[in-house]
């Protein structure tokens, strides 16, 4: 049987859509394939880790009648990436095994069958559905997705809260030691929803979700469910399900600081870069560099155990107090890369209180870092 015959782009873009959770290496075989399902010409793919599940539908062709079985995700992408994005490609089933060709290549996969896969129990009681614009969502999870904990012991940190209620839509992430939050405001009112999105999820999010493209015509909404310990979200023909973290998000309103004594207004770009060139010559360990905020200047400074130094000077339209405080450069770096604005304001009360950086003119972003002892 022909399971499909289609370009090969076409295919490898259903594929690689899928493919982003898949493993290389897992305790079940099986988890390391794409489930192949076919009904007439229309083929369903279906990756899953146990926790996460990604579907997408595509027409692809082949012979009719129905079909399903799995084969090697990875092998398969990795094969379609070396033929040439308009040769047609064909994919046949023989007993056990699957041949793709193209030209005049021939590869035999080996499959498992397909009632070995473990499709993801989806909740029986997800709750009323609402959607997004893609992306407003995308434009979110990347102001804050950066400040997400890895592998911490406080699991709930692994992941992004999400705050819907009303037209209002609220991202938080913290590590820790700083923390993230992002504002959306929308178009229609949405029920009150209040999950932790896992690490995993987020960052297959990012990578699948569209950003609307320059004129605005790509932006299909995405459409959001949620149950107890279950999410689903649909999409650009993709149908996402997700366990959710269980725990306590800090509360993040408490971490914010308020009434600051002193701001300073200055160049994104400016600061990015004089922080970028002290980074080369802070510790591997402890990534300090020292701010001095001085009546018109900002002097940045670091130094390591080799006692190489570093010293970079900006002016400043400030006028307050002297104010000498520490922090890891990169979380300094992480959320200059990942905004798009010309100008940042820097809030400040003195050397040991945490600093917030906002954006002028826009109430809907709010970084938190804490500061380090030099």
């Amino acid at each position: 049987m022909i399971v499909l015959k289609a370009a090969q782009d076409q295919v490898l873009g259903a594929l690689q859509a899928v493919s982003g959770i898949v493993e290389r290496r897992h305790t079940l075989p099986v988890l390391a394939n794409v489930l192949i399902r076919k009904t007439g010409s229309q083929i369903e793919l279906t990756t899953s880790d146990l926790e996460i599940q990604v579907r997408t539908t595509a027409e692809l062709g082949g012979d009719g009648g129905n079909f399903s079985t799995t084969v090697g995700a990875r092998k398969l992408i990795d094969i379609l990436r070396s033929m040439p994005a308009d040769q047609v490609v064909s994919l046949t089933s023989n007993q056990n095994k699957l041949t793709l060709q193209g030209g005049k290549s021939r590869f035999t996969l080996q499959t498992l069958p397909a009632d070995d896969f473990p499709l993801v129990q989806e909740a029986a009681d997800f709750g009323p559905a609402f959607s997004v614009p893609q992306k407003t969502l995308k434009g979110l999870i990347n102001q804050v997705h950066f400040s997400m904990a890895v592998h911490d012991i406080r699991y709930y940190l692994n992941g992004i809260l999400f705050v819907a209620e009303g037209k209002s839509l609220t991202l938080v992430a913290t590590d820790g030691h700083r923390l993230a939050l992002a504002q959306a405001t929308l178009e229609t009112d949405i029920p009150k929803q209040e999950v932790i999105l896992p690490r995993k999820t987020v960052l297959e999010l990012m990578r699948l979700l569209k950003d609307g493209g320059k004129d605005g015509s790509d932006d299909q909404p995405i459409e959001m469910r949620f149950a107890g310990n279950q999410a689903k979200f649909s999409f650009s023909g993709m149908e996402f399900v997700t366990k959710l973290v269980e725990g306590k998000f800090p509360d993040y309103n408490r971490v914010i600081p308020k009434n600051h004594k002193f701001r300073v207004t200055l160049g994104r770009q400016t600061l990015l870069a004089s922080l970028q060139r002290a980074a080369i010559l802070t510790s591997e360990k402890f990534k300090a560099v020292r701010l001095s905020f001085e009546p018109g200047l900002l002097a940045i400074a670091s130094s390591n155990a080799e006692q190489e130094e570093a010293k970079e000077e900006i002016e400043i339209d400030y006028g307050g107090d002297s104010i000498e405080t520490g922090f890891n450069v990169t979380y300094l770096m992480d959320v200059l890369q990942n905004m798009g604005q010309d100008m940042v304001n820097i809030d400040l009360n003195d050397s040991a209180s945490s600093a917030l950086i906002t954006i002028p003119e826009q109430t809907g972003f709010k970084y938190v870092v804490m500061p380090m002892r030099i």
